[in-house]
């Protein structure tokens, strides 16, 4: 689908209109996502629920820049990603996004410190470790290398990471699913205090349906395709969640 007009750098943060996603296995196409118009706004805590295969991983790779959409058109401020070169793509992850992901891609022989600062030393205007740290509640535990942090410790050193550069976004795909219940909690504070404080708009994948009780919407995909979209009346705070 060709761009009718250029969305004003005012409006949402994320438009995507018309979105497909084709992958082809030998002979066979699967289709991934199968026709997405999506809005995502400044400050939002969005929910995406689905079963596996429904699409929830492609459209968050593709609005993070990680992959591109077979058709369709994604604008991010107003800027046109669907033609932006693999240099500019790289540029936009770098500068605007965060990304957590199920398993927390820490350096074993780095300190959560160290582990953060790999990304601070490349943003423009980062935090400085200690403070996307502390905003995880980790200021005790900055100089433990990860095998001496217990599983959520780690997500949360990853969180940091990921929000040090300040990112406008913050994509993330099953953060608690390798968590028990108490512990993705903890997780799930720390992502909301950094969407309550900085205002970052934040996307999280789960296939927990108790988790899209803390969100502002929650978006049902099924088959490639926005099925659904709730907005709770009443937002449940994470400590309040249990699984």
């Amino acid at each position: 689908m060709a761009p009718t007009a250029t969305p004003a750098a005012d409006g949402p943060v994320f438009r995507a209109r018309g979105l497909t996603k084709t992958y082809r296995m030998g002979e066979i196409e699967v289709q991934a996502l199968r026709g997405v118009d999506l809005d995502l706004h400044r400050g939002e805590f969005v929910v995406l629920l689905g079963p596996s295969g429904s699409g929830k991983s492609t459209l968050l790779n593709i609005l993070g820049g990680l992959d591109v959409p077979t058709s369709g058109d994604v604008w991010y401020e107003g800027h046109h990603l669907t033609h932006a070169t693999p240099r500019e793509l790289t540029r936009f992850r770098r500068d605007h996004v965060g990304f957590v992901f199920q398993f927390y891609n820490l350096i074993p022989s780095l300190t959560a410190r160290e582990n953060v600062a790999i990304v601070t030393d490349l943003a423009v205007d980062p935090m400085t470790p200690e403070q996307a740290l502390e905003r995880v509640d980790l200021a005790n535990r900055m100089d433990h290398f990860p095998a001496q942090l217990s599983g959520g410790e780690q997500q949360r050193v990853a969180i940091a990471r990921a929000i040090a550069k300040r990112p406008a976004v913050l994509l993330c795909d099953e953060p608690t699913g390798a968590l028990d219940s108490a512990t993705g909690v903890r997780v799930l504070e720390a992502l909301e205090r950094v969407n309550a404080e900085l205002g970052t708009t934040t996307v999280v994948i789960t296939h927990n349906a108790d988790i899209a009780r803390m969100a502002h919407r929650v978006l049902y995909l099924g088959d490639g395709r926005i099925v659904r979209e709730d907005r709770p009346t009443k937002r449940t705070a994470a400590r309040e969640l249990h699984w």
